[in-house]
């Protein structure tokens, strides 16, 4: 890739992830820092590509719109501690509540992966 090409992609990444920060922190109050996190998470994970960013950035916006800033905090929260090994994890694991703040996240995503994939 380019030089030229690489200052585009970036500049739009900037703008798109401005756009949703403007439409997702009206709604939820979404710190800029996570809805960057996602994106680029989103993006490593599906393909460093113009049109990746757009599908990301329509993702957190679906999630955003779905999901109360808190609860995304708390089930990305639990995610992340039930990957640890061990038993002190198994808190985590098996209670009902964080299982129902995941399946809630879960099913954000399955939303925003039809609207926006």
């Amino acid at each position: 890739m380019r030089m030229h090409d690489s200052r585009a992609i970036a500049g739009l990444s900037l703008a798109v992830l401005f756009s949703a920060v403007g439409s997702a922190s009206a709604a939820n109050d979404y710190s800029t820092a996570t809805l960057a996190d996602y994106v680029f998470g989103c993006m490593a994970s599906n393909g460093q590509t113009q049109e990746m960013l757009l599908k990301c950035s329509c993702s957190i916006d679906v999630i955003s719109s779905l999901i109360p800033y808190e609860e995304y905090v708390q089930a990305e929260t639990v995610l992340r501690l039930v990957q640890r090994p061990g038993e002190s994890t198994l808190v985590f694991r098996d209670s009902a509540w964080t299982k129902s703040v995941v399946e809630d996240l879960r099913r954000a995503q399955a939303e925003a992966e039809i609207r926006c994939f």
